[in-house]
């Protein structure tokens, strides 16, 4: 499946910003990944480096573009499947990037940062604002939310990235991440859960 741009939306939910100690925004706070950052959540042994500092998880929610789109969309419209992901930061670069008013790139495009489960139909809004979804650690729970707590809707997202930067068929955007962040360490097996349904998984490895 082709995947052109990878959109990113930092603090759109209310309690992660807070629990970072960051503003809570007044509109979308966007970035990207490149697409070599991708990896799937297939079971796999994913790397990471270990001499870097903290890496932090940040579950998503991922939606795939897989209309054209056209002025006066509708989420429903443009978005044709979804997807659990996990936005990985290397938080004590970010954190160094951001005292110096630089770019983040360097601490959210490395390899392996944008990992994604396989995708699933997009059913719709309604039908998803009730679903929880999860990340487990080792068999527990350590993030948890749904998209009733959002600052910024889909439809808002997906109109401030379309008129910022255009929307393409093939764009992914991870939607933001609920409170519960914190770093991955060498050995620890990640599940990404669709309410009850696991949709992905992934054991980190932590190298030099």
């Amino acid at each position: 499946m082709e995947i052109k741009n990878i959109f990113c939306i930092g603090r759109n939910y209310k309690n992660h910003a807070l629990e970072l100690g960051n503003e809570v925004p007044d509109q979308p706070l966007v970035f990207s990944k490149p697409t070599s950052a991708l990896a799937s959540a297939d079971g796999s042994v994913l790397s990471f480096p270990a001499n870097r500092g903290d890496i932090h998880h940040e579950l998503e929610i991922v939606l795939y573009i897989g209309n054209e789109v056209e002025r006066g969309f509708t989420v429903e419209e443009i978005v044709t499947q979804m997807a659990l992901g996990i936005d990985l930061t290397l938080r004590d670069i970010q954190s160094n990037l951001k005292k110096k008013g630089h770019p983040w790139l360097v601490a959210k495009g490395f390899r392996n940062a944008a990992i994604v489960t396989e995708f699933w139909e997009f059913p719709g809004v309604e039908q998803i604002k009730d679903v929880e979804f999860s990340l487990e650690r080792n068999g527990e729970t350590v993030q948890q939310g749904n998209i009733q707590s959002v600052i910024f809707s889909f439809q808002e997202l997906l109109e401030y990235i379309h008129e910022e930067f255009g929307l393409s068929k093939g764009d992914i955007i991870y939607t933001g991440t609920p409170e519960g962040v914190g770093p991955i360490t060498d050995g620890e097996e990640y599940t990404l859960k669709w309410g009850n349904e696991v949709k992905g998984r992934f054991t980190v490895s932590k190298r030099s």
